[in-house]
């Protein structure tokens, strides 16, 4: 048998070779650190990512193993920040007039690898703690919650529309 010759996966900047969804935003975060300890800028308008103010927060668990979603929403964007934890993110693109319709996403978000993602209208995204440890995230919605006409709408974890199990381990 003959070693296969990896694929070129990421740009020599660090960023992913594989198409992204039109409108999902993975913008990274960096710490300021000192002795002290840190903080991180987790959402500026000024970087021109979101164009909607903040309305809205709300923060979120999982616990090891665990599985969120699968969700989208049709009335707002959700811009979520992982704040503690290794989750792996995946996301649809379920909008038929979308030029990445049917495109699959998937990241990992972690406290090593932080990042602010902004997840559009219509396209369905749900998460897996793959860490040791309970997982927080916070979202900060371009819309607050309605409890009495919630903007969900859910497909269960295991579908037939969504090609992706979060059983699928990441090939090099």
């Amino acid at each position: 048998m003959e070693p296969v010759k990896d694929n070129q996966t990421v740009t020599p900047e660090g960023e992913s070779v594989k198409p992204r969804i039109d409108g999902l935003v993975s913008h990274p975060l960096r710490p300021i650190e000192d002795a002290r300890g840190e903080v991180i800028e987790v959402f500026r308008p000024s970087w021109g990512l979101s164009p909607d103010p903040l309305v809205f927060i709300n923060q979120v668990s999982i616990r090891p193993g665990k599985v969120k979603g699968w969700n989208l929403h049709r009335k707002q964007e959700d811009r979520i920040y992982v704040c503690r934890g290794t989750m792996q993110w995946a996301f649809y693109d379920h909008r038929p007039d979308s030029p990445t319709f049917e495109l699959l996403n998937v990241f990992i978000i972690s406290e090593r690898n932080r990042a602010l993602l902004i997840i559009p209208r219509g396209v369905f995204h749900a998460a897996k703690n793959v860490g040791q440890n309970e997982a927080i995230f916070i979202n900060m919605p371009t819309r607050a919650y309605d409890h009495a006409d919630p903007d969900v709408r859910r497909l269960p974890i295991p579908n037939d529309l969504i090609p992706f199990t979060f059983d699928q381990t990441q090939d090099w």
